[in-house]
């Protein structure tokens, strides 16, 4: 058995982003409507009624303009084909100054979707650039986006920075979910440094190198987000979270690379463990970056720096949180300095702790196997309501946080408001066939919206499931091992690791003039949280 290969943290994967479909609203302009057939389209003199809605844009009152331009584009006036285009893309904006913006997306996903054979096809770009800052990238809008050429975007370049560079990040992200990284990568490196969207796509960036197997160039795009935090040019991003995720993204790339040869590179190692390091305590990283470093220390054999960190991670102030995985670091730790007892006490310390959690996960799983019914599950839990016990609620509520999960959920929040501002308008626009239809997209949006976050949380749910069974499995490789080492049948391969472990001085816990040692009695203390040693004594004699 090769326990580096068997028991090192797998590779880590930075993050991993799939692209949202483009908006599945269907709009009531076909293109019989809008006339996409034959000679292209020309603009004439304006009908009384469209001349009346652009009256009305101008003067501010967008509910009336929307109301005019709906019925041009559905051809209730005598303008022709040209003015009818016009007219549907003046309702998109209409609807985006209202704050309607689900329906203006659905009016410039139509657009888009006819290609240059629309006279506003281009111009729409800039909308749904606009919109972009408006609704979360679950209502599609990236998918929309990528449907122009990347030559489209050159245009914004001088007219509008800010929003020539919203429109690289999102076309980037469009080509990165396409797998097209190298495209992706090109466009992200074109962001401008002093833009708001420049550390998101220094990330995407370093994650798209990472996709190619890259990690020198990875590494160079997260310390890029590092330099231009410390320059104090990062405008209009959350610097503390952007540096902590740049840090610990490179501690994974380090620590992947480690791992790639047949022996461990120490000093790729080392720089591994300094990035995690580098995480802030305060960090919704800290504890990921403080247990994913404890495998770090465990192959260069320095075990009371990764036991603890393990004790950090099980003290009262982290109840919350779940790392059962720790615990079977724990056990191969003990075993590998032939602690049998201790590492035999670990493995039953999870089977108590966890089996009971994953028949618990398996029980509330089978009630809910429908989308819509793991969405209201889903916000149960978010409220703290959902019929779960004590020990794993949080357990649940930590796996259905992450930001993904919540940017949908997010989603549905907008288009609730979105119908609550629709109740309070005029009962004229309400009852208008453009109030119609915005309660129609809102309807269709909310659906596929609350399906994407049932299914989205449904997979978090069993790859929660998924894991705790195979670390379960692992766990009990640990105690097969130990049967056969009280036997005293274990392979030459697990003597020779044994006898590594014996020869190095990674239990021993060392003070010099900076630290001192304090015996822990039993009692946790914040500020030492990160700092815990745990003595552990090789016990190997043969």
């Amino acid at each position: 058995m090769k326990w580096i290969h068997l028991w090192a943290v797998p590779v880590l994967v930075v993050g991993s982003w799939v692209g949202t479909p483009a908006g599945a609203q269907d709009m009531s302009f076909g293109l019989e409507e809008t006339g996409q057939s034959g000679a292209p389209a020309k603009l004439g003199k304006p009908s009384k009624r469209l001349a009346a809605a652009l009256s009305a844009f101008e003067s501010k009152d967008y509910e009336e303009a929307a109301m005019g331009f709906q019925r041009v584009a559905a051809g209730k006036s005598k303008d022709g084909r040209g003015n009818r285009q016009k007219a549907q893309f003046m309702l998109g904006q209409s609807l985006y100054a209202a704050g309607y913006y689900q329906s203006a997306l659905s009016v410039f996903d139509e657009v888009s979707e006819q290609g240059p054979g629309h006279l506003f096809f281009g111009d729409t770009l800039e909308w749904l650039g606009k919109l972009a800052s408006k609704l979360p990238e679950s209502s599609g809008i990236i998918g929309i986006v990528g449907r122009y050429g990347i030559g489209a975007l050159g245009e914004f370049k001088e007219k509008d920075s800010a929003l020539h560079n919203q429109l690289l990040y999102l076309m980037g992200r469009h080509l990165y979910a396409q797998a097209d990284f190298r495209q992706a990568i090109d466009l992200f490196q074109e962001v401008d440094p002093g833009s708001k969207q420049y550390t998101y796509a220094k990330f995407f960036e370093g994650i798209a190198f990472i996709r190619m197997r890259q990690a020198r160039p990875a590494i160079a795009s997260f310390r890029a987000i590092l330099d231009v935090v410390d320059s104090g040019d990062a405008k209009g991003v959350d610097e503390a979270r952007m540096t902590n995720l740049a840090w610990i993204s490179l501690a994974r790339v380090y620590y992947t690379a480690a791992n790639q040869g047949t022996k461990i590179d120490g000093t790729l190692l080392g720089q591994s463990v300094e990035s995690w390091s580098k995480v802030s305590q305060s960090s919704e990283y800290w504890l990921d970056a403080l247990f994913e470093s404890s495998w770090a220390f465990f192959l260069a054999d320095e075990y009371a720096r990764s036991l603890g960190n393990v004790h950090t991670l099980f003290s009262p102030y982290f109840e919350d949180s779940f790392y059962p995985e720790a615990l079977v670091l724990k056990a191969v730790t003990f075993f590998v300095n032939c602690q049998v007892d201790n590492a035999d006490a670990t493995v039953a310390k999870f089977h108590d702790r966890y089996d009971p959690v994953k028949n618990e996960l398996d029980a509330v799983l089978a009630k809910h196997q429908d989308n819509a019914d793991f969405f209201e599950f889903l916000k149960a839990v978010r409220v703290g309501e959902a019929d779960l016990s004590q020990r794993v609620r949080p357990i649940v509520a930590t796996a259905l946080s992450d930001r993904t999960v919540l940017q949908h959920l997010e989603y549905v929040s907008i288009l609730d408001k979105e119908e609550e501002r629709l109740n309070k308008s005029s009962g004229e626009f309400q009852g208008s066939p453009v109030g119609e239809k915005i309660l129609e997209d809102i309807s269709l949006a909310k659906a596929f919206a609350v399906d994407q976050a049932g299914d989205l949380a449904r997979g978090r749910y069993n790859r929660l499931i998924r894991e705790l069974r195979d670390l379960s499995n692992q766990v009990d490789t640990v105690e097969l091992e130990i049967a056969t080492f009280r036997r005293g049948q274990i392979d030459q391969e697990l003597q020779q690791q044994m006898a590594l472990a014996k020869q190095s001085r990674g239990g021993d816990v060392e003070v010099d003039e900076e630290h001192q040692l304090w015996p822990f009695n039993g009692e946790y203390w914040r500020d030492e949280l990160g700092f815990y040693r745990q003595q552990v004594t090789n016990l190997c004699t043969r």
